[in-house]
């Protein structure tokens, strides 16, 4: 059924239509305008996010280059004081710096290995150095007169034990050396057996472990050291805020150093491959004698510039003197035949 509209439902209608339009709603607008820029205001803020305690000491990206700067210097020293030492080439590189808690570093060290405890002054903490017995035989090889041919990996005899700890001295002065910059010292305390790991630090503990690769011609194997995090952290940032104060040298100064650096004398000598001879053969030596080396005819001699071999070269004459017709650049490795 359809409605009929009386005549005041129209003229009701009409009037609505020709009512003017309602003035602008000003506190709406105000209102609209204060969340916008509250919105701005949140936006621009930090944002806050829950604390995590277990990532307290965590090693930031800056702290972790000094770390490879520090121990890429202690892997060249390392490697060089050991060929100066063992007369053998020896390759020692850094692999990896993580963070890890003891508990799981002391998993990782394998059943035969070689652990002790590292004194840490100033400071009178402790670490914890591990060394794979695969470098055993090779290094007491070597010390005996020997090539450095590999071994089986066995436990340690006393004498054995005592050689390997003065590597692990060699190691503890070179990391000395390399640590210097911020005041920190290793030395050798003793030797560990792996149960009793947990009276060094407790398993717990966050740890730094740097991991360097030892390689020899024959063999290599694994040096692990694991210093407390709360060490590391503390000896980082007064090594982060040393590099972040350092500032160039004035011209005039660099100008004088590199005038004064060119004047320093390094020694150099052309020589053979190095060669080993019977010592009947050095007994029974004559003037006049015409010594045998055991080396081809078409082997070239080496030119060395500070107990580093640089190029391949060979005798020529130079006027009135001796000279090297230089060759090929040699691979520079850090050690002494």
């Amino acid at each position: 059924m359809e409605k009929a509209l009386k005549q005041d439902e129209i003229d009701a209608l009409f009037a609505g239509v020709q009512k003017p339009a309602a003035e602008p709603d000003l506190e709406g607008q105000l209102k609209s305008q204060l969340k916008g820029q509250l919105k701005e205001q949140r936006r621009s803020q930090p944002k806050v996010v829950p604390y995590n305690f277990a990532r307290a000491g965590q090693i930031n990206n800056e702290q972790m280059r000094a770390i490879s700067i520090l121990n890429d210097m202690f892997a060249r020293n390392l490697a060089h004081s050991l060929g100066v030492w063992l007369r053998g080439r020896f390759q020692v590189a850094l692999v990896s710096a993580e963070q890890m808690p003891f508990s799981e570093f002391v998993v990782r060290i394998p059943d035969l290995s070689y652990v002790s405890s590292i004194q840490l002054e100033p400071l009178g903490a402790l670490s914890v150095l591990q060394l794979d017995l695969s470098l055993a035989p090779p290094i007491i090889d070597l010390l005996l007169g020997g090539h450095g041919k590999p071994g089986t990996v066995r436990e340690l005899t006393d004498i054995e034990e005592s050689i390997l700890t003065s590597v692990v001295d060699v190691i503890c002065r070179e990391l000395s050396t390399a640590w210097q910059p911020v005041g920190l010292s290793f030395s050798f305390d003793r030797r560990q057996m792996q149960s009793q790991l947990g009276r060094v630090m407790p398993v717990t503990e966050k740890t730094l472990c740097l991991s360097f690769e030892i390689r020899l011609p024959d063999s290599s194997g694994v040096l692990n050291l694991a210093v407390p995090a709360v060490v590391s952290n503390t000896i980082l940032r007064r090594l982060v805020g040393e590099r972040g104060r350092s500032r160039e040298h004035p011209e005039e100064i660099r100008r004088h150093l590199r005038a004064r650096a060119d004047r320093i004398h390094v020694g150099a000598a052309l020589q053979l491959p190095p060669v080993r001879l019977a010592a009947r053969e050095l007994e029974d030596l004559e003037v006049g004698q015409i010594l045998r080396l055991g080396l081809a005819s078409n082997v070239v001699a080496e030119l060395w510039v500070a107990g580093m071999p640089l190029f391949a070269a060979r005798p020529v004459g130079y006027g009135e003197h001796r000279g090297a017709h230089l060759g090929e650049i040699l691979k520079a490795e850090p050690v002494v035949a």
